[in-house]
């Protein structure tokens, strides 16, 4: 098996990409890539089992309908408050993150993710067109990650780990420990230098998980949402679940 991470930004500059590969008792970083184009991202889809990629894959039904409504003018009475407001800014997928994790993801649609998920949409429209299956909600070949909240389901703290190269390095000493069978080769370095390889190294630690099935999957009354705001895959099993034969 392979999979791929995508630590995504608005622009090639700030993305990167990992690629792992799974023989038996080991995992090999054979690929981990910065200022990562479309075009790479697209044709590593088609050489993978999971993608995973770091960023909304969709926006709030409600936010969609507001502002369908509020271009048209035909916007109905609404008291403007904040829990409306958290309606048109928090996806399923967020409400459930938080629930399991304690924590709010980003809003696609208030915080600075929006440039960021707007490029997305494309990468997704285009690796469609290469006739790569893409299902929002997690299925297919692409798959939303969320690499800080992996972690912490992993039982790893993350504090500072984005900001800090030192917080990094110890924390990838951690990861280290916990799973020995992961080999890193060169591109160890480069984890601690960039948070963004860090994050894409992670994303395709995750994609594992979702390619293996230890997911909680939307629910089949949430799924027709989860496939057009997208579905955060969060591992439901101990990191060391990724490589079984390693046990």
């Amino acid at each position: 098996m392979r999979t791929a991470g995508v630590d995504l930004a608005a622009e090639p500059k700030g993305t990167a990409l990992a690629v792992i590969d799974w023989t038996g008792a080991r995992a090999f970083l054979s690929e981990l890539h910065l200022g990562v184009a479309d075009e790479i991202i697209v044709r590593t889809a088609g050489t993978v089992d999971k993608l995973g990629i770091d960023c909304a894959f969709g926006w709030p039904d409600e936010f969609v309908q507001f502002v369908v409504a509020h271009s048209s003018g035909d916007l109905p009475g609404v008291d403007g408050g904040m829990a409306w407001r958290r309606t048109l800014a928090y996806r399923e997928t967020d409400r459930e993150v938080r629930k399991i994790t304690g924590r709010w993801p980003l809003s696609v649609s208030t915080d600075r993710l929006g440039l960021t998920a707007m490029r997305c949409a494309g990468l997704l429209s285009r690796i469609s067109a290469a006739g790569i299956p893409v299902d929002r909600a997690g299925s297919g070949v692409v798959a939303e990650i969320y690499p800080g909240a992996s972690l912490r389901l992993w039982g790893f703290s993350t504090t500072g780990y984005r900001t800090d190269a030192a917080r990094r390095s110890h924390l990838l000493a951690e990861i280290q420990d916990a799973a020995p069978w992961l080999d890193l080769g060169p591109h160890a370095p480069h984890m601690i230098t960039s948070a963004d390889a860090f994050d894409a190294v992670i994303a395709a630690l995750a994609a594992r998980s979702a390619a293996l099935g230890f997911y909680e999957p939307p629910a089949p009354a949430m799924l027709d949402r989860a496939r057009r705001e997208g579905w955060i895959v969060l591992p439901n099993g101990p990191l060391a679940e990724l490589l079984p034969s390693a046990r």
